[in-house]
């Protein structure tokens, strides 16, 4: 019998390129409290911890005079409530499919390989996206950024998962985008699939991985190499 293998993924830039709709709900945001809106291509380096660190890292060093009087925290808990409902509303307006998703997710099936998502997005926009871009049903199971009392760069995040799963660590596999993807990973001795230009400031050989990809076409020549009887 073949053994019962876990994949983990991460949703956005791994799944799902988001970037135009985080775009879009950012610099709604930006322009609602008077600061600079962004590119697609500079929303793309801030994803990947949360609406929170993306308002933070995107108003921090070059806004700082402009909110003297109101501590970080307050403006930051405003905007990222905003920002998090604009997205909600326009969850799926230009997101696409990374090429391949879903013909990967149907080998996996195939394969009897338990799927889950790992990501650090909201867990009810996650599941919001995930079912309205049509691959929610492949997925065992979906935690966000507040399923837990943590989540990644945590390694418990990935661990708790595949704990909820019934799986094995020896068995299991991480496909992510980011630093924050491959050090939970790492630190929790999963494997790593990480795809190049990912949502994130550094080049993908800064980034610790076992496989580099550029999308999901043909990775399942690599899964195969981790499925043995």
């Amino acid at each position: 019998m073949t053994q019962k293998y876990t994949i983990l993924f991460d949703l956005d830039g791994t799944l799902v390129d988001t970037a135009p709709d985080l775009m879009g709900a950012h610099n709604h945001v930006m322009k609602k409290y008077g600061f600079p809106t962004k590119s697609t291509e500079e929303i793309r380096n801030l994803v990947g911890q949360g609406a929170g660190a993306l308002i933070g890292r995107s108003i921090w060093g070059q806004a700082k005079k402009e909110y003297q009087s109101v501590t970080d925290q307050e403006i930051k808990d405003k905007m990222s409530k905003d920002f998090v409902e604009y997205y909600g509303r326009n969850i799926i307006n230009q997101s696409t499919l990374i090429n391949g998703v879903k013909e990967f997710l149907k080998w996996c099936k195939e394969k009897n390989i338990s799927m889950a998502v790992c990501t650090n997005k909201q867990e009810l926009l996650a599941i919001d996206l995930l079912k309205k871009i049509g691959i929610y049903n492949y997925f065992e199971y979906v935690a966000g950024s507040d399923t837990f009392d943590y989540c990644k760069p945590d390694p418990r995040h990935i661990t708790n998962i595949i704990e909820i799963l019934g799986g094995d660590i020896k068995k299991s596999l991480m496909i992510g985008d980011s630093e924050t993807d491959a050090n939970a990973a790492k630190a929790a001795s999963v494997p790593v699939i990480l795809l190049e230009n990912g949502y994130t400031e550094k080049n993908s050989n800064e980034i610790y991985h076992n496989h580099l990809i550029k999308d999901f076409i043909g990775v399942e020549k690599i899964v195969s190499t981790y499925l043995k009887d």
